[in-house]
């Protein structure tokens, strides 16, 4: 796992654990690096360290993407910023029509309610029929502007979490693939230690912040659909729409 898929102290922790209920300390895993002159990876910072920032609440934010994992597989991604918390599922094709079923396991596994979506600009976000769910479900639609992936940043990391430490060790035209993504998702919100979170799971990170996390009736009082409306894929054609509204 070290030579092939280049993976730290932690991360050989973590996988050992999970694909072979072996048990090691990290002092362990480093002995036995050593011993097989396996130097450690050597990280070139940039000078500006970039600022980390996360929403306090629980479901204040939830990133959301796709990205294309083999031939006609695609995995959809939702990433909660305050938690880490995920919700996974593979389909064939990027369309609307699988987002809408991708939006309703999110909606049913996430265990809070969420007050805004942050997406890219693909089509199969923005299709109408995507946008009029989620303001049926009193849901704040806020895609990024083009060009700025780093706005979803958390989602982008995540989906290159799974190639490394998921995808790698399964065989895409498995039967039952989308059972072990099942599986990796358990692990991943459950078991996984998180640097950013302090070494806390996602759902450790659940439970801390229970208190403070919001009901679905307090969500449905904050949001006012009167100030919601369908957006434009195209963001400068929506910025000229949003200027020219103002003049009139």
């Amino acid at each position: 796992m070290r030579k092939t898929r280049k993976l730290g102290i932690k991360r050989l922790r973590s996988e050992l654990n999970r694909l072979h209920n072996i048990s090691l300390s990290a002092a362990v895993i480093h002995k036995v690096l050593s011993r097989n002159n396996c130097k450690p990876f050597l990280k070139v910072r940039k000078k500006t360290e970039y600022i980390r920032y996360s929403r306090p609440i629980p479901g204040e934010r939830v990133q959301m993407d796709t990205c294309k994992i083999g031939p006609n597989l695609y995995q959809y991604t939702a990433i909660d910023d305050c938690t880490r918390y995920r919700v996974l599922q593979i389909f064939k094709k990027r369309t609307a029509d699988n987002t809408l079923d991708f939006l309703e396991k999110v909606m049913e596994q996430m265990p809070f309610p969420i007050q805004r979506v942050q997406t890219d600009r693909g089509m199969e976000f923005f299709a109408e029929k995507v946008q009029r769910r989620l303001m049926e479900y009193g849901i704040k639609f806020r895609p990024n502007k083009p060009g700025s992936p780093h706005l979803n940043g958390k989602v982008e990391r995540s989906q290159k979490t799974d190639k490394e430490e998921f995808y790698s060790t399964v065989d895409l035209n498995a039967d039952n693939l989308e059972d072990l993504l099942a599986e990796w998702q358990h692990y991943y919100n459950w078991f996984r230690p998180h640097s950013s979170l302090g070494g806390k799971s996602p759902d450790e990170r659940c439970l801390e912040l229970s208190s403070i996390t919001p009901f679905w009736d307090e969500v449905e009082q904050n949001y006012h659909p009167e100030k919601e409306r369908l957006q434009i894929q195209n963001y400068y054609d929506d910025l000229r729409f949003r200027k020219l509204k103002r003049c009139l």
